[in-house]
């Protein structure tokens, strides 16, 4: 009787449960939902639910990802302690071996080499707090000029463009809850329902409300199909067509004459450019038909209110700045922005792209969009700091600059943050050979990645449940992520190892952080007067308003919803149009009978840029285990592709395998391969190094390549 007794209760104490539920965000796109993980537990197990949690931006809404994103974050594979490469192999050592040997690394490498042959490699996922260190990290710990980091692939041509017309960058110029009443909304190179579901709500809303939405996209997407009229562009040639829909605009006066003259400069140059082009010609440059230009461009010229939405399918280009400018043009040529229901949108990609370009990490920016090569924004943040103004260095080169020169031997020595460049850089076989150069390589990650594997040392990261912090999100609202799920092993937050390392190294002085909350004072106050002024926030408004839209300058100011009422950032109060050229000044792959098809990259929905947290999700890699090339039955059957098989895409660059998959739904003279794998399926292999001579961005949207089946 005691016996059975005794098992009744061990039976009963293994079925209770114990929960705990920890606040937090989402670690993947723009958006930034936030949510909550239920960790229900017994004496044998772990069991997780993720469900949403009420905000301003998303309302409680989660994606695929977001409802999955836990299991990379407890996933077994996660690194627990810092891993030495030894002879290939890596082993596990303690952090104070760690952080002396980068001690004697780096500095052996800067007294031979110049402060400058050590690199800082960055993220747009981290938190606001580890971006603004980060950047303090490298110019003040390592005194070195190269930082960059993986948002210029992804934010840069939207980022420059806006710049240059407005003054200011801003993920949007007005409140994301505008959308749904704006009378006619352009979706220009975006796949919002696979890269941002949670944000299609607000378009289906005002769709709804009749809005007329129009799709520029070389596919027909879940995306494509919600748009009134789908502009169906070849890849490359967005540009044009804008110049098509300008044209149209001024020349049937769909313009506000009274907007352009007393807050918009250049306008001239745009009319009297577009005057000269023709329809006709556009429309055989673009394969968009005369008429369906003419339409899109009525209906925005007309309709009193309206909005337009970049990303990367016209972005990442070569001329994707100049693009991004184009459609600018037609925001300020019609007088929509600035007002209510009106303005521009830049579909942020990573989950901190807005704020990880807004502190730092860039090569010729600090804290708050202020200027590196600025003598004023220097002075300043060298008195926030607490250093000689004279010791700070000028600006680096981009990202993908940077990765040439390692090549060419000139940078040394790497630290790379949360990032996997061997997958997310075009002619991805020429970055790993320039990373093979690196006398170190230092990695911080979770896993070990396609990147890190090359690593002569990797240091182990928290993941998004584990390290709190502020994130802006798509609109350029703060919002504070917390965070208190138990730290895996021996796992630290990026801003402890950088708080460390630099007190190894000798500068410990400027990194005397307790929190995150710390580190964002003094962030508010380096950004204080600032074009991204984030002085008014603090983590208590954050937890209280839930979040809150930048510029805020001071602590009773509730934040900017809409940008623009009354003057632009420019000295003079006023926008900047410019004609833009339809042959762009770094020419672009064109097919050719070596290489007969245009090449267009994406993501789907399942997974996250280079797949390392997705792909380790049982769930969302059981959704899209493997790659694929998106054709149209009619060029398959040309180039003898049968559906589902296993086909070898070239170009000028390199080879990958991937499977392929019938679609009548895309050009016939495109293939599309989504971004998120690696290895033999890593489609950037493929790309071009040639870079937009104005942001620094490479041209992964248009490539030329050539098809073949692969036999039996």
């Amino acid at each position: 009787m005691t016996e059975m007794l005794l098992r009744y209760f061990r039976t009963k104490q293994k079925e209770a449960q114990t929960e705990k539920i920890y606040d937090t965000q989402c670690p993947f796109c723009s958006m930034q939902c936030k949510m909550q993980l239920i960790e229900q537990s017994t004496v044998t197990r772990k069991k997780y639910q993720t469900v949403g949690k009420d905000n301003p931006t998303s309302e409680g809404r989660l994606c695929i990802k977001g409802l999955n994103a836990h299991q990379h974050a407890v996933h077994t594979d996660r690194i627990k302690q810092p891993l030495l490469n030894v002879d290939g192999e890596f082993q596990a050592i303690s952090w104070e071996k760690a952080y002396a040997l980068i001690e004697e690394k780096f500095s052996a490498i800067q007294s031979e080499h110049g402060k400058n042959a050590l690199s800082v490699y960055g993220s747009a996922t981290i938190t606001n707090e580890e971006a603004y260190l980060l950047g303090k990290f490298a110019r003040v710990a390592l005194g070195t000029k190269y930082i960059d980091y993986n948002g210029r692939l992804c934010m840069s041509a939207a980022a420059s463009a806006a710049a240059q017309t407005f003054g200011m960058d801003r993920g949007f110029t007005n409140s994301i809850k505008e959308i749904p009443h704006a009378r006619c909304l352009i979706l220009a190179g975006t796949n919002i329902a696979e890269c941002q579901p949670t944000i299609m709500p607000y378009f289906e809303k005002a769709k709804e409300n009749g809005s007329f939405i129009i799709a520029i996209d070389p596919r027909e997407t879940t995306t494509t199909k919600m748009a009134d009229l789908h502009l169906k562009v070849k890849p490359g040639t967005d540009s044009i067509l804008a110049n098509g829909l300008l044209k149209v605009i001024i020349e049937e006066n769909l313009i506000d004459p009274d907007f352009i003259e007393e807050r918009v400069n250049g306008f001239e140059e745009v009319r009297d450019f577009v005057g000269t082009l023709d329809l006709t010609d556009i429309s055989d440059l673009t394969g968009v038909p005369v008429e369906q230009i003419i339409k899109a461009a009525m209906v925005f010229g007309k309709e009193e209110s309206g909005m337009i939405f970049t990303a990367r399918g016209i972005e990442q280009q070569t001329d994707g700045s100049a693009s991004v400018r184009n459609f600018l043009n037609l925001i300020l040529a019609t007088g929509k922005i600035g007002k209510e229901n009106s303005g521009f949108g830049a579909i942020t990609g990573q989950g901190n792209g807005q704020g990880a370009r807004e502190h730092g990490q860039k090569a010729d920016q600090l804290p708050g969009y202020r200027s590196i090569e600025n003598d004023e924004h220097r002075q300043y943040i060298a008195d926030v700091w607490g250093i000689n103004e004279k010791d700070l260095p000028r600006k680096g080169v981009s990202a993908f600059e940077m990765i040439q020169k390692m090549d060419e031997g000139e940078i040394k020595g790497l630290f790379l943050m949360c990032s996997n460049p061997i997958v997310s850089n075009p002619s991805a076989e020429f970055v790993k050979q320039a990373i093979e150069k690196l006398d170190f390589f230092v990695a911080v990650d979770m896993f070990i990645s396609e990147t890190a594997r090359l690593a002569d040392l990797i240091l182990p990261a928290t993941s998004y449940l584990e390290t709190p912090g502020t994130m802006t999100n798509v609109e350029g609202r703060v919002t504070l992520r917390e965070a208190s799920f138990p730290v895996r092993g021996e796992a630290k937050h990026d801003w402890q190892i950088l708080c460390e390392l630099a007190e190894v190294l000798g500068k410990g002085e400027f990194f005397t952080y307790e929190s995150p909350e710390d580190i964002f004072n003094e962030l508010r106050e380096a950004t204080r007067g600032g074009i991204a002024d984030y002085s008014g926030i603090t983590y208590d408004r954050l937890r209280k308003e839930k979040g809150i839209l930048w510029p805020c300058p001071d602590v009773d100011h509730p934040g900017t919803e809409r940008l623009f009422v009354n003057e632009f950032a420019h000295p003079d109060g006023k926008a900047l149009m410019v004609a833009v050229s339809n042959t762009p000044e770094v020419p672009k792959e064109k097919p050719t009978d070596e290489f007969p098809l245009y090449l267009t990259t994406g993501r789907v929905m399942s997974h996250y840029l280079t797949g390392v947290q997705t792909r380790k999700s049982s769930t969302l890699a059981a959704r899209d285990f493997e790659s694929y090339m998106e054709i149209h039955p009619a060029t398959a059957e040309k180039f003898q592709i049968k559906d589902n098989i296993l086909v070898k895409i070239e170009s000028k660059r390199g080879s990958i395998v991937v499977r392929s998959r019938w679609s009548e739904t895309i050009r016939k003279d495109t293939v599309f391969v989504p971004f998120h794998w690696a290895d033999s399926q890593n489609v950037n292999r493929l790309i071009s190094k040639k870079l937009d001579p104005t942001c620094r961005m490479p041209g992964f949207k248009v490539s030329a390549v050539r098809i073949s089946p692969i036999a039996n």
